[in-house]
């Protein structure tokens, strides 16, 4: 059966995403995963994901690097290991400056650094019970675990999405999270990841690419784009990574006009300004079977595991993820 995850990025409750990734297990789905943001504690309602099921791959997509200190999110992550029977993924990113920063008063500085930083104490702490670090970006004096996790080690996946950061995966991480990825994506990542790789004597072979891919389903295409284009205009509008990503995806004068209107605060025109081309190009939308189809093309591109990611907020949101599900549910 072909790979296919369900992420959740807010929008349904604690108790909805629970039923929502029993549903995902039920249709053969193989990995659900919550993001940290405004939706809700991630690692919570993978912990009670955990005990709902039994095979679904658990992971973050993804925990902020800044805005929960290293030995936090090393417990949290061996926890829902525990409680999973050894499916978690922890996978990790340094989110953006515009939200930690403003949203969390925590400074944000050397990204990379600090993504690289934290994947090295998680590993040290779990293989040995307890880890004293001196780092760029973080200092711990020591800290020691109380209990004893499920195993010495676990997956750690890295959002990354230009070259650097995706060459850094390549020498410290399992798997890379992208995300609005086009069909081309893979092929170029694949590339930076072996230069990291080859740095640290690793198999890029080993390095497993997914992907986040916003997703709209709807009866015809007309009405699934246009349930895409507000999150679109979010993402280019609102975070200058988004955008210089959709403009490297060969959509730079969309993104101007997105983050410009954006930045006056005119949504509607912002909204306005994504085209069909964009959302064709960075999503899966479409009646059931396009998206299938879709889905399909990006397995074929190199994306090992599509993760389908609606947007949806307000009190009918875990309709729209639960109509999603079914509709691109493996077969």
């Amino acid at each position: 059966m072909a790979n296919l995850g369900i992420a959740v990025s807010g929008g349904p409750n604690a108790s909805e995403i629970v039923r929502l990734m029993k549903l995902a297990e039920e249709l053969g789905y193989t990995s659900g995963w919550v993001a940290e943001g405004h939706g809700g504690d991630q690692f919570a309602v993978l912990g009670a994901v955990a005990t709902a099921t039994s095979k679904l791959q658990l992971g973050t997509a993804i925990t902020s690097v800044f805005v929960r200190t290293i030995p936090t999110i090393a417990m949290a992550a061996m926890t829902v290991d525990q409680l999973s029977a050894g499916r978690f993924i922890l996978g990790v990113g340094s989110s953006h400056k515009v939200q930690v920063e403003p949203e969390h008063g925590v400074t944000y500085a050397k990204p990379i650094t600090r993504v690289r930083e934290t994947v090295e104490i998680v590993r040290n702490l779990m293989r040995d019970g307890q880890v004293s670090y001196e780092g760029e970006t973080v200092s711990i004096e020591n800290f020691d675990l109380w209990f004893q996790p499920l195993r010495p080690s676990l997956p750690i996946y890295a959002a990354g999405l230009f070259p650097k950061m995706v060459a850094t995966t390549g020498e410290i991480a399992d798997g890379i999270i992208l995300t609005r990825s086009t069909l081309k994506t893979a092929s170029e990542v694949r590339q930076h990841l072996a230069e990291g790789a080859a740095r640290a004597g690793r198999d890029p072979a080993e390095i497993k690419i997914t992907s986040l891919l916003p997703t709209s389903v709807a009866n015809d295409r007309k009405e699934a784009y246009d349930r895409m284009r507000p999150g679109l205009a979010l993402y280019a509008g609102f975070f200058p990574r988004y955008n210089r990503l959709i403009a490297e995806h060969g959509f730079a004068d969309e993104a101007a006009k997105i983050a410009e209107a954006w930045g006056r605060g005119d949504h509607k025109t912002a909204i306005a300004a994504v085209s069909d081309a964009m959302v064709a190009a960075t999503s899966v939308a479409g009646t059931p079977e396009e998206c299938r189809e879709r889905l399909q093309a990006y397995r074929e591109s190199g994306i090992e595991e599509p993760i389908i990611s609606p947007f949806a907020r307000g009190p009918g949101a875990a309709l729209v993820f639960e109509e999603a599900i079914r509709a691109c549910a493996p077969v």
